[in-house]
């Protein structure tokens, strides 16, 4: 029981602590309450009009509420920037007007009587929403917060398309129409939009009807049926193109501009493969009436999981030929995966951003790994462990569920994407897939349409397991950090003893993680399973022959950072031995380090035919041809893959390795590379003539093909200064 309360305990003293003081303390040692209920959304109906000139959207809301337990006769919307035109209340046909304040964010209404819980109630508004007017800050994940965007709306931009897009997370709906702008509200909607008539729109749920005007615009009105937050809610207008899918007869459709809609397939045509995937891992179908995913220009992220309608920026739309080079599957796997974490189950408050982001970037992985096999999904893993360590000092990291920040915005960070993931997986470890899963599946469940937070999933790992989980929810989530292991071993004559030091900094917490070791021995491979509870330990392992290596974390699961001390010859081990992707990263990425070692060199010479292209690249860069010996064993393979690799990322890096060599040999090789159908082969292909043979560059640049030429522009123009 103790185990259970201790934080909140602690919570509850450090309030006690402000309180007594009558102090201010400052913002970031403020406890961030989950926003109060006094009264709570129910349905939402949207009338808007868009005023390209002005960039203001004219809105005409009826939003239906109730309060939540408490009678009330008030009401507080969110409302930034608007022009209040009229607030009433509908009463049958009549419209009674309200009194209310308006402090140019919030809008205070006085009710015409005291509604008691569950009494619905609905206000009619007419307003002016004025987004470029707002002073909005972003984040580093979300870099604006109009609420509502006109790209291009004079059209004086070229080859520029003129659309209208929204971006409701945070807290920036509120700057389109007025509402209750938390996460822990969710609302039924019909928004009706009027339109050019040459124009797509797209919004949540069903397109129930279009009528046209007179004035030569239409009114497109959708319904979303479902409850979902505010922040969900989208619209989108604009000259887009619709490629229709489908998944278990529901609509998938995928907008773009005209000119990458050839391509749509290409881009997400993996989009009802992951569908049903995450319906089948996850036992909860898909729960929305259709997926939509659209591409914006301009936008201010990377994507946002709208409630049936993903929005992307426009570094996802390609061509054909760009997808050659680069994909953004994960993002597309991401965004999905939010569909079911984050929009039928929605954090309930900014501190608890993990149960939104954590496990849509653990999507990402399980997607890898089911598409693509354990070593792509052990990748997925890798750069995301990198991703939060590279952020990190001394072993030092916030909590994940934070309840103390600064802004919310502060929220959206590599704790809540990359280390949130890592701290799933290593629990799917432990219990095993399927009580993972089906404890997954009773979170759903059990609190769809609503909201959740860490201890919701804690209270239905433990129904499904039997298992008291208190103590990884409390290390992993309500503390911050990450060990530092630093093991040091010694050999004897039957045995392997471990010393096991927790080295990050001592005001990180001790931690307790279970921990696996690989024992190679010249009889077979011994594994281990120890449970580290201590600053300092110490292990002991029976071995029945002489040790060749020792693999710490075989499946690389820990949330954390092993040191361990390592000869040249026990990477090229680990290469040849235990070849997971993170061992083979490790060893590629010390042997590029240490050129002028031998077995450096073998190690990258071995990496040439990995089977990562990443991995395989980064071997390339790393040899040394300048040693004779090296040279003579690997610039044949060199060759071929430059000529015949499949994976442009090979071909790129072997051409620039060619190049390095300056000799004649090659020089056709790399001259023909210009008329490669990658871009990213041309342009290394150019960067290596205009180092090894400068005087065919010009040349080299005219027998570019008009629309490589026209992609790598800027390139071209810069080759071409001397």
């Amino acid at each position: 029981m103790f185990k259970k309360i201790i934080y909140l305990l602690v919570g509850i003293s450090m309030l006690q602590t402000g309180v007594s003081n009558g102090q201010q303390l400052p913002v970031d040692q403020q406890y961030r309450a989950t926003p109060t209920k006094i009264n709570n959304l129910v349905h939402t109906k949207l009338d808007v009009r868009f005023d390209y000139t002005n960039q203001f959207l004219y809105g005409k809301e009826w939003v239906t509420l109730q309060p939540h337990f408490y009678p009330t006769d008030s009401l507080r919307l969110d409302a930034k920037g608007m022009d209040i035109k009229q607030v009433s209340l509908v009463n049958d046909q009549q419209l009674v007007p309200l009194k209310y304040n308006y402090d140019n964010n919030s809008l205070l209404i006085k009710l015409d009587r005291k509604y008691l819980a569950k009494e619905k109630y609905t206000i009619y508004l007419d307003y002016t929403a004025k987004p470029n007017l707002l002073k909005a800050q972003g984040s580093a994940a979300i870099n604006d917060a109009k609420g509502l965007y006109f790209i291009n709306p004079d059209e004086r931009t070229p080859n520029k398309p003129r659309q209208i897009w929204t971006q409701g997370e945070t807290e920036a709906s509120s700057a389109w129409f007025p509402t209750i702008d938390r996460p822990n509200q969710k609302t039924t909607a019909e928004i009706s939009m009027t339109v050019l008539d040459k124009y797509v729109s797209l919004s949540n749920g069903a397109l129930i009807n279009q009528e046209k005007n007179q004035d030569g615009t239409r009114t497109d009105t959708w319904k979303m049926d479902l409850p979902h937050a505010p922040y969900l809610f989208m619209m989108a207008v604009g000259d887009f193109k619709i490629y229709a899918d489908k998944y278990n007869n529901i609509p998938v459709d995928y907008y773009l501009e005209p000119k990458y809609s050839p391509y749509a397939k290409d881009i997400f045509g993996k989009t009802p493969a992951m569908m049903d995937f995450y319906s089948k891992t996850l036992g909860v179908p898909y729960p929305w009436n259709k997926y939509a995913q659209i591409v914006c220009r301009d936008y201010v992220s990377g994507a946002m999981e709208n409630t049936s309608a993903t929005l992307h920026g426009e570094h996802v739309q390609k061509t054909k030929r760009e997808l050659l080079d680069d994909n953004q599957e994960g993002t597309i796997a991401h965004e999905l995966f939010h569909q079911w974490f984050g929009d039928l189950v929605t954090a309930e408050s900014w501190s608890n951003l993990t149960m939104n982001e954590s496990f849509a970037t653990f999507g990402e992985v399980i997607w890898r790994e089911h598409d693509g096999g354990k070593d792509r999904g052990d990748k997925s893993r890798f750069e995301k462990l990198q991703s939060y360590l590279n952020t990190t000092k001394n072993g030092k990291s916030p909590a994940l569920a934070r309840y103390y920040y600064h802004d919310k915005e502060d929220m959206f960070d590599n704790i809540s994407y990359a280390k949130g993931s890592l701290i799933l997986y290593a629990l799917k470890a432990q219990m095993g897939d399927d009580a993972f899963y089906q404890s997954l599946k009773k979170y759903l469940t059990d609190n769809s349409f609503k909201t959740g937070e860490p201890q919701q999933l804690r209270l239905a790992m433990e129904e499904v397991t039997g298992k008291d989980w208190a103590p990884y929810f409390n290390q992993w989530y309500y503390q911050g950090g990450h060990p530092i292991l630093k093991i040091t071993t010694r050999t004897g004559e039957n045995s392997v003893i471990l010393n096991v030091a927790q080295i990050q900094d001592s005001t990180v917490q001790t931690f307790q993680v279970p921990l696996t070791v690989d024992i190679y021995t010249k009889n077979g491979k011994i594994r281990q399973h120890f449970q580290l509870n201590k600053r300092n330990a110490q292990f002991m392992v029976p071995v029945p022959a002489a040790v060749e290596f020792i693999d710490i974390d075989p499946e690389k699961v820990l949330v954390g950072q092993i040191q361990i001390a390592k000869s040249a010859a026990d990477y090229l081990y680990q290469y040849q031995h235990a070849p997971s992707f993170a061992n083979r990263a490790e060893a590629i990425t010390y042997a590029a380090k240490n050129p002028a070692n031998t077995i450096s060199q073998q190690i990258l010479t071995e990496a040439l035919k990995d089977t990562d292209p990443d991995l395989a690249a980064t071997a390339i860069q790393g040899l040394d041809l300048s040693n004779p010996a090296v040279r003579k064993s690997t610039e044949k393979t060199i060759s071929t893959l430059a000529e015949k690799s499949e994976a442009s990322v090979i071909r790129a890096s072997a051409i620039q390795k060619l190049a390095q060599t300056k000799d004649k040999k090659y020089k056709s090789l790399i001259l023909h590379a210009v008329n490669d159908k990658s871009y990213m082969v041309i342009a290394s292909s150019i960067m290596a003539i205009k180092s090894a043979y400068p005087d065919q560059i010009q040349q080299s640049l005219k027998r570019i093909d008009p629309d490589a030429t026209d992609y790598l522009k800027a390139l071209i123009t810069e080759l071409s200064k001397s």
